[in-house]
């Protein structure tokens, strides 16, 4: 691995694999991410908040266990970013349906990134909040069946905490796992975009899919993952990788409704998904990408947007 960007990904992470039981027949909404996220939000605010959520306004706002979970501080804060802090965290679900009836399953992942690791147990009070008050317009309620680490293996199951099975990795880990998919012979020649993608080129959001773009989205992500835990990331975001060329997409716009508690009011999340055929991929640009895979890409990737896969 190219041992500037090595450097770049000794960033701390850990995938959490839930599987939520519903308890009665209910209709979800269809993308449950954005859902999860609010949810999750509202639980936190209604158990610790102690200012009528005007945060503006609160003396003890360092130390607020919500701003340290959901909008946790950058360590060296880029120049680039001037909106609030979220990049601690991402939840993903693939699940888009929204029918369910009792005794049927939910599952979602929780990816925790840099400090916020060590925040678990707020998150897991939360969806448990969240399972007994319900999820969606219809309250739909739930528990908590299963939680596994990356490897499979139960952090909690049915009641018990299995601590030591919490195992934190590194995403120099995880790209050097996927890199031994690929050699000379067999090497990825399409991204798939499972999740909406929401990007600027130019000024514009991408109605189909750019390459530079891409490669220069997920430089960013890794470079505000770096200051956000503190790693020096600096020479990885300079890096110029080769871009490899597109020779075919297929790209369709989505919009997605979500609810903000915090704000108490309703916005549209817009983004492409789709996918594209591209050229080879040279060895730098091969383990950028395969970072990216982990962490996703683009605007809004708490509520699980900007997710890819490198497939052959």
């Amino acid at each position: 691995m190219n041992s500037t960007l090595q450097h770049a990904l000794e960033i701390h992470y850990i995938k959490l694999h839930f599987t939520l039981e519903i308890e009665e027949d209910t209709i979800l909404p269809e993308n449950k991410g954005s859902a999860l996220r609010g949810g999750i939000g509202e639980m936190l605010l209604r158990a610790n908040c102690i200012q009528n959520r005007e945060c503006e306004k609160c003396y003890f706002l360092s130390e607020c266990v919500i701003q340290h979970t959901l909008y946790s501080k950058f360590e060296k804060k880029p120049s680039f970013v001037t909106t609030g802090e979220s990049i601690g965290y991402v939840i993903e679900c693939e699940d888009y349906r929204k029918k369910f009836t009792v005794g049927d399953t939910l599952k979602f992942q929780l990816l925790l990134l840099g400090k916020t690791v060590v925040y678990f147990n707020l998150f897991l009070q939360a969806i448990h909040s969240l399972g007994m008050n319900g999820l969606g317009t219809n309250a739909g309620h739930f528990h908590i069946l299963h939680i596994g680490n990356s490897s499979g293996e139960p952090i909690l199951d049915k009641t018990n905490i299995f601590m030591e099975k919490y195992r934190v990795g590194k995403i120099k880990d995880y790209v050097q796992s996927r890199l031994e998919i690929w050699n000379k012979d067999v090497m990825p020649s399409k991204i798939v975009f499972v999740t909406p993608l929401t990007l600027k080129y130019n000024g514009k959001f991408l109605n189909e899919f750019n390459m530079d773009s891409i490669i220069r989205s997920v430089k960013r992500r890794i470079y505000m993952l770096d200051c956000f835990e503190g790693v020096e990331g600096d020479l990885a975001y300079n890096w110029d990788y080769p871009v490899p060329q597109i020779k075919w997409q297929r790209a369709y716009r989505i919009k997605v409704r979500r609810f903000s508690s915090r704000k108490q009011s309703a916005m549209y999340l817009n983004g492409i998904r789709g996918e594209l055929e591209i050229g080879r991929i040279e060895p730098d640009t091969l383990e950028l990408l395969l970072a990216g895979e982990l962490v996703h890409i683009g605007k809004n990737t708490s509520f699980g947007f900007g997710k890819y896969w490198l497939v052959e």
